[in-house]
């Protein structure tokens, strides 16, 4: 049974039944309980960490070591994440602290039970509240009691970006001048402006590492001594460690140089609050100290690992589509750019295969993961990067017969909507048109949501509780 609304079968049930079966098995493969409770093994008092992919070292740790075993977890996986790491060491657990996006509290899989020592709060996404901003407080406070004979658990995943907020406080800097603390609403206007100017998750968290007192590394600075572990799910390109959640728990490699010359690229001097706009100056300037940096010793008893990424996804869809009888072909986990831009190139494949078999002949699904971006004007409407990216493709798709195109956001929630991206063929735009609204019009005002949604072609599932950027399909049928 599929997770999807079947609404998106009506407009061709036999094209559409075995697509939904390759992203069903794509988020299957990448469920955050699941996935942990595979990196985790526990003998009496002995925790092993193994990597079932061996891309790194397994790791062992004797719980007799060990006085207090704290939990933290942020992310829109935070429950799912947090019932796995509970459902072995319940007896262990001294106190935890888990943030997710609203709605995702109850775990979307009955059998991962809620955790009962790990305390679960909801809080807002992709724009930072108050409910997040009182978590971050309470998180820096639990860790800070770790000393150097307890354990700390961190578990990240997509979305802990915003979700745990905790606000730079004020700052004497090596000048003696005094910098008033951060506020919620600074960085909800830092937010606003980074979401409309079209800048990469990447550039999005250098910024927020710099304004804040708990990501870059900051949360590892706030435990140490204590051992810390930390497992992600990562929702970013190529899964670095620094980026995932604004890296709380590892190493920072960006600057405060690299922070401003973000705001130039975008030009964001004036749309930024002057306490950000000040505090990003005075770094540059070598008047604060930078987040921690690789060899600090903040991080001396400290391992990362990465317990499934986009890759894990577009490799498990692979072997459906495979099973189902397509010629398949990840091309490439590493995709970004314009979703509208991207959507052509995603057209050009299939009319490639169809016309010479290259690079897989018909029928062929190629798979692609990644993450694009859309510049939003004034006003936008409603959606999201990948319903923009399947009504760009709908448009290059008339009058090509036997292609499909498929732009999926793993975490089930596609921008501020309630749809995890859409589909596209060659009657799409004539679905649309029937319902008596324009393609290009809504292309142009970027608002996929209610065009997708009176063609039939909306992906909705609800929330995933899993994220690991969004993953791009090209269906190819002989024609």
């Amino acid at each position: 049974m599929t997770r999807f609304d079947q609404s998106v079968l009506t407009p061709d049930p036999a094209t559409r039944t075995p697509i939904l079966a390759v992203l069903d098995a794509a988020l299957d493969a990448v469920d955050p309980f699941a996935a942990v409770q595979n990196l985790l093994q526990r003998q009496g008092e002995t925790l092993t960490v193994a990597d079932p992919s061996a891309r790194a070292p397994a790791l062992t740790y004797n719980l007799r070591r060990y006085r207090r075993i704290f939990v933290v977890a942020v992310g829109k996986a935070a429950a799912p994440m947090s019932s796995a790491v509970e459902s072995l060491l319940h007896d262990r657990i001294s106190s935890g602290l888990a943030v997710t996006k609203y709605d995702h509290a109850q775990p979307a899989d009955p059998s991962s039970a809620t955790p009962s020592h790990i305390r679960i709060v909801e809080a807002g996404h992709p724009i930072p509240d108050e409910s997040g901003a009182l978590a971050g407080k309470e998180m820096l406070a639990l860790v800070e009691q770790a000393d150097a004979d307890d354990l700390v658990i961190a578990l990240l995943s997509g979305g802990g970006s915003a979700l745990l907020v905790a606000p730079a406080g004020e700052t004497t800097d090596n000048t003696g001048h005094t910098h008033p603390a951060l506020t919620l609403s600074d960085l909800q206007a830092m937010t606003d402006a980074l979401l409309a100017c079209g800048a990469t998750i990447n550039e999005m968290n250098c910024l927020r590492k710099h304004t804040s007192a708990v990501k870059g590394g900051q949360l590892a600075r706030s435990a140490a001594p204590a051992t810390l572990l930390t497992l992600a799910l990562s929702d970013v390109i190529g899964s670095p460690l620094d980026v995932i959640a604004s890296g709380p728990t590892v190493p920072d490699v960006s600057t405060w140089a690299d922070a401003w010359a973000l705001v130039e690229k975008y030009g964001l001097t004036t749309a930024l609050p002057a306490a950000i706009r000040n505090r990003l100056q005075a770094g540059l300037a070598g008047h604060i100290p930078d987040t921690p940096k690789p060899g600090d010793p903040v991080f001396a008893d400290s391992n990362t690992l990465v317990v499934a990424d986009n890759r894990t996804a577009a490799n498990a869809a692979l072997a459906k589509a495979t099973e189902l009888g397509y010629n398949t072909m990840l091309l490439s986990t590493y995709v970004e750019g314009e979703a509208a831009e991207v959507a052509k190139v995603l057209v050009g494949l299939g009319r490639e295969v169809q016309d010479s078999g290259l690079p897989a002949p018909a029928p062929a699904c190629l798979i692609l993961g990644g993450e694009t971006t859309v510049s939003l004007g004034d006003n936008p409407g409603q959606g999201g990067r990948n319903q923009e990216l399947a009504l760009a493709a709908a448009l290059a798709l008339q009058n090509l017969p036997g292609l499909t195109i498929v732009s999926l956001a793993t975490d089930g929630t596609d921008g501020p909507t309630d749809s995890a991206g859409g589909i596209s063929d060659s009657g799409t735009v004539a679905r649309g048109k029937d319902a008596g609204l324009s393609a290009a019009d809504h292309l142009r005002r970027h608002d996929a949501y209610p065009y997708l949604r009176a063609a039939a072609d909306l992906l909705l599932t609800g929330p995933t509780q899993t994220n690991v950027n969004d993953l791009l399909f090209v269906f190819a049928q002989e024609i």
